[in-house]
């Protein structure tokens, strides 16, 4: 990591990700009877889980609208949560503002254009690596992890060794 990427994490307490593409691999399944279905990484929700005990927020926002992506927050303890999007810079920039944070505090995950604007917008706009390649050339970051394969784990993995607190993070994690 390079140090100006290094001083990019180190402010970082909020992550605010997509889920179709990112927190799945951005296919939609509907089952015979029209209702949806989606797979969610496990590492990706432990990820989830260890952000959390580390003191930060995470949260959603994503364009599409869906009782799998509640059931799957809620299970995250996720409180933000915003669904069916059009504008997620606009959503990004009131979420900051409520919570009193300023941009350079939050990262954006994301892969689709439409994830541009708040991906430019926060301090840290990171790029799962099957994002469009638009998106991937913009981004500060670009995981390794396709969307829906362990990307959102990775980001937040990669944050906190920036800030210096994965190893202590992995020696509790170690002792559960």
């Amino acid at each position: 990591m390079t140090p100006s990427l290094r001083d990019r994490c180190l402010p970082i307490k909020l992550i605010l990700s997509d889920v179709d593409g990112v927190m799945t691999d951005g296919g939609i399944i509907y089952d015979v009877e029209g209702r949806e279905t989606k797979r969610f990484h496990v590492r990706d929700g432990f990820g989830i889980k260890l952000w959390h005990r580390a003191g930060n927020g995470f949260g959603i926002v994503t364009g599409r609208s869906s009782p799998i992506v509640t059931r799957r927050a809620e299970e995250l303890q996720i409180e933000i949560v915003r669904q069916g999007v059009s504008h997620k810079l606009a959503e990004v920039k009131h979420i900051l503002l409520e919570l009193g944070l300023q941009p350079h505090e939050a990262a954006f995950l994301g892969d689709d254009l439409i994830d541009l604007g708040a991906m430019e917008y926060v301090g840290l706009g990171i790029s799962v690596a099957d994002a469009a390649p638009e998106v991937r050339a913009r981004a500060a970051h670009v995981t390794q992890a396709a969307g829906g394969q362990g990307a959102v784990r990775e980001a937040i993995q990669w944050i906190l060794a920036g800030q210096e607190k994965w190893e202590a993070i992995l020696q509790a994690a170690t002792r559960e």
